[in-house]
């Protein structure tokens, strides 16, 4: 097992232990249980400010992205980029502009490639960090994956911030 690995591990042990008196006695196995059992807006809350392009370099987040991406599974990947689509044509990007903008191969999030969602998730960090994580506390799977030490390390701050504020 790789040091990164360890450390989101650690980190997710982290949040799972926490305060559990905080959290009424619930404390979470790993973060597949974290994610079923969290409320959107708790993730919401949970990840605040501290994923965007201020907090992690777009040079971090890019291929961490690519490689979370690649890795969830493909009814996931088609889910988070039908959120994403939604989100962003609430800001008046419709989905055929996009699907020229950023050179995607459809805009049929069932058709989408991994990469074609990379570049979906890249945009929307880039440029409305709030839509990237409105889709993240939806679609939390992509976040199981990220494994650089720095993201999972922000993302346990945002965690002992969450923990702490339910006091």
């Amino acid at each position: 097992m790789t040091s990164s690995e360890e450390y989101r591990r650690q980190i997710m042990r982290d949040l799972s232990e926490g305060n559990v008196e905080s959290l009424d006695d619930v404390s979470y196995d790993n973060f597949d249980d974290f994610a079923q059992r969290t409320t959107t807006d708790q993730r919401r809350q949970l990840f605040g400010r501290s994923v965007n392009p201020q907090q992690i370099p777009p040079s971090q987040m890019e291929p961490e992205l690519q490689k979370a991406i690649a890795q969830i599974k493909p009814n996931e990947r088609d889910d988070v980029a039908r959120a994403f689509f939604k989100h962003l044509k609430s800001r008046g990007l419709d989905d055929r502009h996009l699907e020229q903008q950023l050179n995607l191969s459809t805009r049929n999030p069932n058709r989408m490639t991994a990469d074609d969602v990379s570049r979906l998730a890249s945009f929307a960090y880039h440029n409305h960090p709030d839509i990237f994580r409105e889709v993240l506390a939806e679609q939390p799977g992509i976040i199981k994956f990220l494994s650089n030490p720095i993201v999972a390390g922000i993302i346990g701050i945002a965690a002992a911030k969450w923990l702490g504020s339910r006091k």
